[in-house]
């Protein structure tokens, strides 16, 4: 699918305007006279109610806006030059990541956090993995690989995935896009310790990235000797560094009947015992019932729920439901234990998190501190005008 390289002149509301001068990188939808017009992939020479030029942007509907602010220069072009200066100078910031050899995967290029809202490209050992997030960014693809080719010293392949409704369309085999195809799983690591990845098997490769230094924060300084519990557990990555940092067992719940094998999977990659540790495929939370019930408690909890879940039984939105989440993982941990609360929902900031942990220990009777608190490590780069892109919240919280 080639870029349109439409470009049309728009003028948008007052309020849109004072906030695109100041940099704010989402076009908003209500800063727009009308929208049903606006093509996916189009760019917009965006101007004041007076006419004045304020930046050009591109027309790509997700759920953030309708698109996003790519430059407020009128002279610059928007093609694979600009989008190779953009990638150049996201890949200066990695310099360090890419000299670790202890770490080989990692995020390169963080939308609007590096300059261009609505695309991602991760880094899994000498593969690159672009996602594309509304149909109007995947309209400049050619130019972007180009780009990426051109900023990138070598690579041995490039996936793509498609985050938005394609409709049935635009079904390529396995997600490659070029270079060579990858033999999967690829072996990346992460701080010394190993994760099995799959770029070729859906939205999902295997490992959050966003949570590496909380994975190590886990390992270096809480597991060692610990019963650690690992709710929402996906492929047990918390699992697998709590186990390296020497915790007496792992327990991992998740919904999903693939968690079972491919926590193993990540068990046996780095050498950890299966045997000693329980896999769970149960949903969370008919596992807190059950372990009340049966009186487990842990030494540490973690919780790492999607934003929102739905299950045959429960509906979880993390913004009605987290008070009631931590309620239910204070109930089995231990006098003195951690839990480990983590959200990546972006409608609500670290303030608002730190008081539904508040109010779940007020209502269930115990004391706390919150020892540790984290958001997106550097590779993950986000602007300052734009909150909702720095949406990762954990805290490490000791229960009394």
């Amino acid at each position: 699918m080639k870029c349109m390289q439409k470009e049309i002149d728009i003028k948008v509301k007052d309020s849109l305007a004072q906030d695109l001068q100041k940099g704010v990188p989402v076009l908003l939808k209500d800063g727009f006279h009308e929208t049903d017009s606006l093509v996916d992939g189009t760019i917009l020479k965006l101007r004041n109610p007076g006419g004045k030029f304020i930046g050009k942007g591109y027309v790509g509907k997700q759920n953030k806006g309708i698109g996003w602010l790519l430059t407020k220069n009128e002279a610059e072009t928007i093609d694979t030059g600009f989008f190779q200066n953009k990638i150049t100078n996201a890949l200066k910031h990695r310099k360090d990541y890419y000299e670790n050899d202890d770490t080989t995967a990692f995020r390169v290029f963080n939308g609007e956090g590096d300059g261009i809202g609505g695309l991602t490209i991760d880094y899994f050992d000498e593969f690159y993995l672009l996602s594309w997030y509304s149909e109007g960014i995947y309209a400049f693809k050619e130019q972007i690989l180009k780009a990426l080719e051109s900023a990138v010293p070598s690579y041995k392949g490039i996936y793509e995935k498609k985050r938005f409704d394609t409709k049935g369309q635009y079904l390529e085999d396995d997600d490659f896009v070029k270079g060579e195809r990858g033999e999967f799983p690829l072996l990346v690591k992460e701080n010394g310790e190993n994760f099995a990845i799959y770029l070729n098997d859906g939205a999902m490769v295997g490992v959050f990235l966003d949570q590496r230094e909380v994975r190590k924060k886990i390992r270096d300084e809480y597991a060692k000797g610990k019963t650690v519990l690992n709710t929402f557990s996906y492929t047990g990555a918390f699992s697998v560094f709590a186990a390296a940092g020497g915790a007496k067992k792992t327990t991992s719940v998740d919904l999903a009947k693939r968690s079972l094998s491919k926590t193993t999977e990540q068990f046996e990659i780095n050498g950890i015992n299966v045997e000693e540790q329980d896999i769970i495929v149960m949903d969370v939370f008919d596992y807190f019932k059950y372990a009340k019930r049966k009186e487990l408690s842990f030494d540490m909890v973690i919780l790492d729920p999607p934003s929102f879940a739905r299950s045959k039984k429960y509906t979880f939105s993390s913004a009605k439901d987290y008070t009631k989440l931590l309620m239910d993982a204070i109930a089995i941990t231990e006098k003195n234990g951690v839990i480990v609360a983590s959200t990546n929902n972006a409608t609500f900031g670290m303030k608002k998190f730190k008081t539904f942990v508040e109010k779940a220990f007020n209502e269930s009777n115990r004391k706390y501190v919150i020892e540790d608190e984290f958001s997106l490590p550097s590779d993950f780069r986000t602007s300052p005008l734009f909150k909702e892109g720095n949406y990762l919240k954990v805290l490490f919280i000791r229960a009394k």
